[in-house]
Protein backbone atom coordinates (compact mmCIF):
# COMPACT_ATOMS: atom_id res chain seq x y z
CA UNK A 1 0.00 0.00 0.00
CA UNK A 2 1.65 3.04 -1.08
CA UNK A 3 1.73 6.48 1.06
CA UNK A 4 0.09 8.25 -1.72
CA UNK A 5 -2.99 6.10 -1.74
CA UNK A 6 -5.73 8.19 -2.81
CA UNK A 7 -8.00 7.29 0.78
CA UNK A 8 -4.92 8.63 2.56
CA UNK A 9 -5.18 12.21 1.14
CA UNK A 10 -5.85 15.12 3.38
CA UNK A 11 -6.09 18.71 3.36
CA UNK A 12 -4.82 20.03 6.66
CA UNK A 13 -5.58 24.10 7.29
CA UNK A 14 -6.18 24.16 3.73
CA UNK A 15 -3.08 22.59 2.96
CA UNK A 16 -3.13 19.47 0.55
CA UNK A 17 -1.37 16.31 1.91
CA UNK A 18 -0.86 12.97 0.78
CA UNK A 19 -1.09 11.81 3.61
CA UNK A 20 -2.10 12.81 6.98
CA UNK A 21 1.06 11.23 8.75
CA UNK A 22 3.89 13.33 9.17
CA UNK A 23 7.14 13.36 10.81
CA UNK A 24 7.46 15.41 14.04
CA UNK A 25 9.74 17.97 15.23
CA UNK A 26 13.15 17.16 17.68
CA UNK A 27 13.23 13.62 15.99
CA UNK A 28 13.71 14.22 12.21
CA UNK A 29 16.41 16.81 12.52
CA UNK A 30 16.43 19.42 9.62
CA UNK A 31 14.64 16.91 7.20
CA UNK A 32 17.70 17.53 4.59
CA UNK A 33 19.67 14.99 6.59
CA UNK A 34 17.61 11.86 6.22
CA UNK A 35 17.18 12.52 2.18
CA UNK A 36 19.10 9.02 1.56
CA UNK A 37 17.00 7.50 4.05
CA UNK A 38 13.84 8.20 3.39
CA UNK A 39 11.78 9.63 0.11
CA UNK A 40 10.88 12.78 1.97
CA UNK A 41 8.65 13.91 -0.89
CA UNK A 42 6.33 10.54 0.09
CA UNK A 43 5.84 12.39 3.68
CA UNK A 44 2.95 13.48 4.49
CA UNK A 45 4.53 16.45 5.72
CA UNK A 46 7.54 17.15 7.84
CA UNK A 47 8.20 19.57 10.84
CA UNK A 48 11.79 20.51 11.22
CA UNK A 49 12.92 21.10 14.86
CA UNK A 50 12.43 23.87 16.78
CA UNK A 51 13.91 27.31 16.04
CA UNK A 52 15.09 30.23 18.02
CA UNK A 53 16.17 33.72 17.71
CA UNK A 54 19.65 33.25 17.95
CA UNK A 55 21.68 29.82 18.05
CA UNK A 56 21.14 27.61 21.30
CA UNK A 57 23.86 24.63 22.12
CA UNK A 58 21.62 22.64 23.97
CA UNK A 59 22.13 20.89 27.28
CA UNK A 60 24.74 19.23 28.46
CA UNK A 61 25.16 15.45 28.14
CA UNK A 62 23.74 12.74 28.16
CA UNK A 63 20.69 13.98 26.73
CA UNK A 64 18.98 10.51 25.85
CA UNK A 65 18.15 8.08 28.04
CA UNK A 66 15.91 5.15 26.86
CA UNK A 67 13.17 4.25 28.99
CA UNK A 68 10.45 1.03 29.34
CA UNK A 69 8.71 1.54 26.16
CA UNK A 70 9.97 4.88 25.87
CA UNK A 71 12.51 7.33 25.78
CA UNK A 72 14.15 10.49 27.67
CA UNK A 73 15.82 13.25 26.25
CA UNK A 74 17.11 16.42 27.04
CA UNK A 75 18.31 18.20 24.04
CA UNK A 76 17.57 21.51 25.29
CA UNK A 77 16.48 22.65 21.73
CA UNK A 78 19.61 23.01 20.76
CA UNK A 79 19.53 24.86 17.12
CA UNK A 80 21.46 26.75 14.41
CA UNK A 81 18.83 29.70 14.96
CA UNK A 82 16.40 30.78 12.74
CA UNK A 83 18.76 33.09 9.94
CA UNK A 84 21.09 30.43 9.58
CA UNK A 85 18.11 27.93 8.87
CA UNK A 86 16.56 29.86 6.36
CA UNK A 87 20.10 30.42 4.79
CA UNK A 88 21.69 26.74 4.92
CA UNK A 89 18.50 24.84 5.49
CA UNK A 90 15.15 26.12 3.57
CA UNK A 91 16.98 26.05 0.11
CA UNK A 92 17.06 22.65 -0.05
CA UNK A 93 13.65 22.01 1.76
CA UNK A 94 12.04 24.39 -0.56
CA UNK A 95 12.65 21.75 -3.30
CA UNK A 96 10.35 19.56 -2.21
CA UNK A 97 7.22 18.40 -2.86
CA UNK A 98 5.78 17.66 0.68
CA UNK A 99 4.83 19.96 3.01
CA UNK A 100 7.46 21.48 5.05
CA UNK A 101 6.79 23.33 9.24
CA UNK A 102 8.77 25.17 10.88
CA UNK A 103 8.71 24.40 14.74
CA UNK A 104 9.25 27.75 16.67
CA UNK A 105 10.05 28.15 20.38
CA UNK A 106 10.87 31.52 22.23
CA UNK A 107 10.97 32.51 26.08
CA UNK A 108 8.89 36.00 25.14
CA UNK A 109 5.96 36.28 22.72
CA UNK A 110 8.38 38.78 21.13
CA UNK A 111 11.02 35.93 20.38
CA UNK A 112 8.07 33.97 18.53
CA UNK A 113 7.30 36.96 16.70
CA UNK A 114 10.65 37.85 15.43
CA UNK A 115 11.54 34.04 14.48
CA UNK A 116 8.31 34.14 12.28
CA UNK A 117 9.18 37.55 11.45
CA UNK A 118 12.01 35.82 9.66
CA UNK A 119 10.43 33.21 8.39
CA UNK A 120 8.06 35.17 6.40
CA UNK A 121 10.57 36.64 4.78
CA UNK A 122 11.21 33.45 2.77
CA UNK A 123 9.57 30.45 0.56
CA UNK A 124 9.34 26.90 1.17
CA UNK A 125 7.05 26.91 4.34
CA UNK A 126 3.83 25.67 4.67
CA UNK A 127 3.35 26.56 7.85
CA UNK A 128 4.93 26.82 11.42
CA UNK A 129 4.26 24.96 15.03
CA UNK A 130 4.40 26.97 18.03
CA UNK A 131 6.32 24.96 20.97
CA UNK A 132 4.91 26.92 23.49
CA UNK A 133 6.60 23.92 25.89
CA UNK A 134 8.54 27.34 27.53
CA UNK A 135 8.89 29.17 30.43
CA UNK A 136 8.34 33.31 29.54
CA UNK A 137 11.22 35.11 31.22
CA UNK A 138 8.91 38.47 31.38
CA UNK A 139 6.23 37.04 33.67
CA UNK A 140 8.31 34.94 36.21
CA UNK A 141 8.87 31.84 34.52
CA UNK A 142 5.45 30.60 34.22
CA UNK A 143 4.99 28.72 30.87
CA UNK A 144 3.13 29.27 27.92
CA UNK A 145 1.43 26.31 27.75
CA UNK A 146 -0.01 26.48 31.24
CA UNK A 147 -1.39 29.61 31.44
CA UNK A 148 -4.26 30.09 28.97
CA UNK A 149 -3.67 34.39 29.12
CA UNK A 150 -0.06 34.12 28.04
CA UNK A 151 -0.97 31.45 25.28
CA UNK A 152 -3.40 34.03 24.25
CA UNK A 153 -1.02 36.40 24.26
CA UNK A 154 1.65 34.65 22.04
CA UNK A 155 -0.52 33.50 19.78
CA UNK A 156 -2.11 36.36 19.01
CA UNK A 157 0.68 38.04 18.46
CA UNK A 158 2.03 35.50 15.91
CA UNK A 159 -0.78 35.52 14.02
CA UNK A 160 -0.58 38.99 13.67
CA UNK A 161 2.53 38.85 11.52
CA UNK A 162 2.26 35.29 10.06
CA UNK A 163 0.70 35.04 6.40
CA UNK A 164 0.82 30.87 6.83
CA UNK A 165 -1.27 28.72 9.28
CA UNK A 166 -0.38 28.62 12.26
CA UNK A 167 -0.09 25.30 14.59
CA UNK A 168 -0.13 25.45 18.18
CA UNK A 169 1.87 22.56 20.03
CA UNK A 170 0.70 22.03 23.30
CA UNK A 171 1.56 20.60 26.55
CA UNK A 172 0.21 17.91 28.49
CA UNK A 173 1.73 18.99 31.74
CA UNK A 174 -1.18 20.74 32.82
CA UNK A 175 -4.29 20.28 35.01
CA UNK A 176 -6.81 19.96 32.09
CA UNK A 177 -6.01 20.11 28.46
CA UNK A 178 -9.65 22.00 27.21
CA UNK A 179 -8.77 25.62 28.19
CA UNK A 180 -5.45 25.17 26.84
CA UNK A 181 -6.99 24.30 23.28
CA UNK A 182 -9.93 26.85 23.70
CA UNK A 183 -7.39 29.68 24.15
CA UNK A 184 -5.18 28.86 21.52
CA UNK A 185 -8.43 28.55 18.52
CA UNK A 186 -9.40 31.51 20.44
CA UNK A 187 -6.65 33.56 19.68
CA UNK A 188 -6.32 32.44 16.03
CA UNK A 189 -4.65 29.16 15.78
CA UNK A 190 -5.36 27.30 12.51
CA UNK A 191 -4.73 23.89 14.47
CA UNK A 192 -3.22 22.44 17.49
CA UNK A 193 -0.95 19.51 18.15
CA UNK A 194 -0.36 17.50 21.02
CA UNK A 195 0.49 15.55 23.31
CA UNK A 196 4.59 17.82 23.75
CA UNK A 197 6.64 15.29 26.12
CA UNK A 198 5.90 14.21 29.31
CA UNK A 199 8.69 15.77 32.43
CA UNK A 200 10.09 12.73 33.73
CA UNK A 201 12.85 11.77 35.59
CA UNK A 202 15.47 8.84 35.10
CA UNK A 203 17.78 7.73 38.08
CA UNK A 204 20.87 5.92 38.28
CA UNK A 205 20.86 4.31 41.82
CA UNK A 206 24.38 3.33 41.85
CA UNK A 207 26.04 6.04 41.23
CA UNK A 208 23.16 8.16 42.59
CA UNK A 209 22.72 10.84 40.15
CA UNK A 210 20.18 11.35 37.17
CA UNK A 211 20.67 9.42 34.06
CA UNK A 212 20.89 12.85 31.85
CA UNK A 213 22.73 15.57 32.38
CA UNK A 214 20.05 18.51 32.72
CA UNK A 215 18.29 16.33 35.21
CA UNK A 216 14.87 16.24 33.96
CA UNK A 217 13.70 15.39 30.66
CA UNK A 218 11.21 14.87 28.23
CA UNK A 219 9.12 11.43 28.19
CA UNK A 220 8.11 10.09 24.76
CA UNK A 221 7.31 6.69 23.10
CA UNK A 222 4.88 4.20 23.29
CA UNK A 223 4.86 4.53 27.36
CA UNK A 224 2.79 7.85 26.67
CA UNK A 225 0.24 6.77 23.97
CA UNK A 226 -2.77 6.04 26.24
CA UNK A 227 -2.54 9.20 28.03
CA UNK A 228 -1.80 11.48 24.47
CA UNK A 229 -5.02 9.51 23.07
CA UNK A 230 -6.88 10.71 26.39
CA UNK A 231 -6.05 14.46 25.63
CA UNK A 232 -6.19 14.64 22.34
CA UNK A 233 -9.77 13.40 22.36
CA UNK A 234 -10.39 16.11 25.37
CA UNK A 235 -9.08 18.84 22.50
CA UNK A 236 -11.06 17.74 20.18
CA UNK A 237 -14.12 17.88 22.03
CA UNK A 238 -13.06 20.86 23.05
CA UNK A 239 -12.24 22.91 20.02
CA UNK A 240 -13.48 23.24 16.35
CA UNK A 241 -10.16 23.48 14.49
CA UNK A 242 -7.96 20.25 13.22
CA UNK A 243 -6.30 18.45 16.09
CA UNK A 244 -2.49 16.87 15.08
CA UNK A 245 -1.89 13.87 17.48
CA UNK A 246 0.98 12.97 18.38
CA UNK A 247 2.32 10.46 21.23
CA UNK A 248 3.93 7.12 20.69
CA UNK A 249 2.81 6.30 17.49
CA UNK A 250 4.49 3.47 15.78
CA UNK A 251 2.17 1.88 13.65
CA UNK A 252 -0.34 2.35 11.06
CA UNK A 253 -2.81 1.28 13.76
CA UNK A 254 -1.34 3.61 16.32
CA UNK A 255 -2.41 6.27 13.58
CA UNK A 256 -5.88 4.98 13.31
CA UNK A 257 -6.51 5.15 17.12
CA UNK A 258 -5.58 9.13 16.92
CA UNK A 259 -7.51 9.78 13.83
CA UNK A 260 -10.57 8.00 15.60
CA UNK A 261 -10.14 10.02 18.84
CA UNK A 262 -10.46 13.26 17.01
CA UNK A 263 -7.22 14.01 15.20
CA UNK A 264 -7.20 15.28 11.61
CA UNK A 265 -3.69 14.46 11.16
CA UNK A 266 -0.60 12.50 13.32
CA UNK A 267 2.82 13.05 13.63
CA UNK A 268 5.45 10.26 14.30
CA UNK A 269 8.22 10.87 16.67
CA UNK A 270 10.41 8.55 18.73
CA UNK A 271 9.38 5.65 16.25
CA UNK A 272 12.22 7.31 13.59
CA UNK A 273 15.04 6.82 16.03
CA UNK A 274 14.92 3.16 15.42
CA UNK A 275 12.98 3.15 12.11
CA UNK A 276 13.85 6.41 10.42
CA UNK A 277 11.52 5.04 7.49
CA UNK A 278 8.26 4.88 10.19
CA UNK A 279 6.44 7.94 9.29
CA UNK A 280 6.36 6.19 5.48
CA UNK A 281 5.37 2.63 6.91
CA UNK A 282 2.92 4.12 9.26
CA UNK A 283 1.43 5.83 6.25
CA UNK A 284 1.28 2.88 4.44
CA UNK A 285 0.08 -0.13 7.10
CA UNK A 286 -2.73 3.19 7.99
CA UNK A 287 -3.52 2.43 3.96
CA UNK A 288 -3.78 -1.29 4.52
CA UNK A 289 -6.07 -0.63 7.82
CA UNK A 290 -8.79 1.42 5.75
CA UNK A 291 -8.59 -1.15 2.99
CA UNK A 292 -9.52 -3.84 5.39
CA UNK A 293 -11.74 -2.01 7.37
CA UNK A 294 -13.75 -1.26 4.24
CA UNK A 295 -13.29 2.90 4.80
CA UNK A 296 -13.20 5.12 1.18
CA UNK A 297 -11.00 8.05 2.81
CA UNK A 298 -9.21 8.41 6.02
CA UNK A 299 -11.53 11.98 6.96
CA UNK A 300 -14.36 8.97 7.85
CA UNK A 301 -13.01 7.58 10.83
CA UNK A 302 -11.93 10.77 12.21
CA UNK A 303 -13.59 11.31 15.83
CA UNK A 304 -15.51 8.65 15.25
CA UNK A 305 -14.71 7.05 18.79
CA UNK A 306 -18.24 5.50 20.12
CA UNK A 307 -18.07 6.43 23.83
CA UNK A 308 -19.45 3.93 25.91
CA UNK A 309 -22.82 4.18 27.64
CA UNK A 310 -23.51 5.42 31.62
Amino acid sequence: MSPDDARLAVSLCGIALRNPVLAASGTFGYGIEFERLVDLNALGGLVVKGLSREPMEGNPPPRIWEAQAGMLNSIGLQNIGVRAFVREKLPQLARLKTAVFANVFGYAAEDYVEVVRVLESAEGLAGYELNVSCPNTKHGGIYFSSDPALLAEVVGAVKRVARRPVIVKLSPNVAAIEPLARAAAESGADAISLVNTFVALAIDARARRPRLGAGFGGLSGPAIKPIALRLVYQAAQAVKIPVIGLGGIATGEDAAEFLVAGASAVQVGTATFWDPRSPLRVAQELGRFLRNESVGNVREIVGTLQWPAR
